[in-house]
């Protein structure tokens, strides 16, 4: 049987943990669908075409994983795609309240869709996004959290 799982979130920037689970999820899944959430809501730093073009870019080694952008809910989105998995990532024990009702309420949107929680290598535990931006936009140095091209682009953006 094909399973395909899709993997959404923000990504803005995409860093060095979401690398590491979407490399980990093309070894447990035929397809990975990294799914690039527009999300206009959280203001990200990067056009969701930009977020696009950075995963395809720290992922074009993958042969089985594509990246897409949506801005639907993702039930329908993972429907939309065949895809019988949402796979989401768990940094902390913080991040397990919210990823459980997500969790919950999608199995409740759609019972077909199941959801698999992967966390990252420990080294990438820490890291977020948005605490990748904010040391980003102070001058610090983000090169270990993220790829080289990232750190060039994130440079440009908040110069």
């Amino acid at each position: 049987m094909t399973v395909t799982a899709v993997y959404p979130g923000t990504f803005d920037p995409v860093t060095h943990g979401h690398t590491d689970l979407i490399h980990r999820a093309s070894k447990l899944f035929n397809h990975v669908i990294v799914a690039i959430a527009a999300n206009p809501s959280k203001k990200p730093l990067f056009s969701l075409d930009e977020r696009v073009g950075l995963a395809e870019m720290v992922t074009s080694d993958l042969n089985n994983v594509s990246i897409v952008g949506f801005d639907s809910l993702l039930v329908h989105f993972a429907k939309e795609n065949n895809a019988q998995v949402i796979l989401r990532g768990l940094r902390a024990v913080s991040d397990f309240d919210y990823e459980f009702q997500l969790a919950g309420m999608n199995r409740k949107l759609d019972s077909k869709i199941e959801t698999i929680f992967l966390t990252p290598a420990e080294k990438y535990a820490y890291i977020s996004s948005s605490l990748v931006r904010e040391i980003a936009a102070l001058g610090g140095d983000v090169s270990s959290f993220v790829h080289d091209k990232v750190v060039a682009e994130l440079q440009r953006r908040l110069r």
